[in-house]
């Protein structure tokens, strides 16, 4: 009787994330009628498509031990790209789609280099990415947004499979596979979780661990330069002022999605839970008309009690 009940709590502790969202979602549906659309539904998982993205990238990252407080920021970059390179060089949409690519891919590179090869600590290499970036993109864009040319980058932000799921999920969904598969099968997904559990025993077992933390900021930039693809094409124009605070939301969904900040633990598909859970709160208070800043203070709480309850399953599950 003792190892049923073990068992079945076993099961609960390693299961909290799902269950949190369950519940979420019933007392959604219990407030708003509105909240079970499919025209509400539809533009909650186009809205926080660019954000599952940009998770994917800060998970890597926070499974290092790190942090990077720059993705916000390479986010409005990435869209001001994306509408520079349709409007005033007129490159087309194959340069479009590269520049903003590889302008998050040198961002996250950057700030790779000095965590790893200069020991600067990831919250001040960051942030000072985090500034960079965003200058870069008020320069480019001389402070103002940037519209983007008709039947363009626009196009994929309203555009459906069958007519029913958004384009821009879809491709939210290939990341969300990709990054499952390279944490669950290959060598480098096992190597950074390694790097986060214990960087100097993976060190002495010969493994650069320094290019490895360099990876995965360069793979976070990546994301993060998607991500302002995906704003570019859901809104239609590029702005510098997209993306602020999104760093805070990407961090939060990991955590609520069971990783450590101190690195070694976290789930690619705990995280998405994550950012469901952040998305179900906010557009709920959204339905019931509550204004913005009451929305933060609840959010925040929220948060805070999400984060008490991993902490204290995590406790319970090294117990039982």
């Amino acid at each position: 009787m003792k190892n049923s009940r073990n068992k079945i709590g076993k099961i609960l502790i390693n299961n909290n994330t799902y269950i949190m969202l369950l519940v979420l979602l019933i007392i959604c549906a219990i407030i708003s009628p509105d909240f079970f659309t499919v025209q509400n539904i539809t533009n909650l998982v186009r809205q926080y498509s660019g954000t599952t993205i940009v998770c994917m990238g800060m998970l890597y990252v926070i499974l290092t031990g790190g942090i990077d407080l720059s993705v916000g920021s390479i986010v409005a970059l990435g869209s001001v790209m994306v509408a520079w390179s349709l409007t005033t060089k007129d490159l087309g949409m194959a340069a479009a789609i590269i520049m903003p690519l590889l302008c998050g891919v040198c961002c996250g590179a950057v700030t790779g280099f000095f965590v790893a090869f200069t020991n600067m600590a990831p919250f001040v290499a960051s942030l000072a990415m985090m500034t960079i970036a965003r200058g870069v993109a008020y320069v480019v864009s001389n402070g103002q947004p940037v519209q983007t040319p008709a039947n363009t980058i626009g196009t994929l932000g309203i555009a459906k499979l069958g007519g029913v799921i958004p384009w821009l999920a879809i491709i939210a969904l290939i990341f969300v596979l990709v990054f499952w598969f390279i944490i669950k099968y290959t060598s480098f997904g096992r190597i950074v979780i390694a790097i986060g559990s214990n960087e100097d025993a993976v060190r002495l077992a010969g493994i650069r661990t320094k290019w490895y933390k360099l990876a995965v900021y360069a793979i976070s930039g990546l994301c993060s330069g998607m991500a302002g693809i995906v704003a570019a094409s859901r809104t239609a124009i590029g702005t510098p002022i997209i993306g602020e605070g999104l760093e805070l939301d990407a961090i939060a969904a990991c955590v609520i999605g069971g990783a450590s900040l101190s690195g070694g633990r976290g789930s690619v598909l705990k995280t998405v839970v994550g950012v469901f859970v952040l998305a179900f709160i906010s557009n709920i208070m959204n339905l019931l008309a509550i204004p913005a800043y009451p929305q933060d203070i609840i959010k925040g709480v929220i948060i805070i009690l999400s984060v008490l309850m991993q902490e204290f399953t995590s406790r319970k599950s090294d117990s039982v």
